[in-house]
């Protein structure tokens, strides 16, 4: 998948312009970056553009992922994303869906087993394509 494709189907899904699909897009990425472990920040770096891949790269400082739950996720991004909490919920939840297609089945398996059951919902599919599949733990 492209990087506008990527954008594209974030914007569709939770109905933002592309500017707002865009800092989204990259703030969901980062605040997971955070979330999960290096390793499997970079397993699926390599699987995206360089545009959306540089936003999980950590340093070797931030290797162990910070535990914090579904709240603080949302406050990350909306504060990285300048949007408010319910903007940047949708966007997630967008973002974790087109994620899902853009990545092979087994990494974004993976990456949901790092997270706490409580983001359950922000993985849930959302928008066109979306398969009717529940994701999380």
């Amino acid at each position: 998948m492209s990087y506008e494709d990527f954008v594209d189907a974030v914007a569709e899904r939770a109905r933002l312009s592309a500017p707002q699909a865009t800092a989204i897009s990259h703030a969901t990425l980062e605040t997971l970056a955070d979330r999960i472990s290096g390793g499997e920040a970079a397993d699926l770096a390599a699987l995206l553009p360089d545009r959306l891949a540089e936003h999980l790269y950590k340093p070797a400082s931030r290797e162990p992922a910070d535990p914090f739950g579904r709240g603080e996720f949302v406050r990350r991004v909306a504060a990285r994303a300048d949007v408010d909490v319910p903007v940047a919920s949708a966007g997630i939840q967008a973002v974790f869906t087109t994620l899902r297609e853009a990545v092979k089945l087994r990494e974004f398996e993976d990456m949901v087993a790092q997270l706490p059951q409580e983001l359950g919902e922000l993985l849930a599919p959302v928008g066109p394509s979306d398969g009717g599949r529940r994701w999380g733990h």
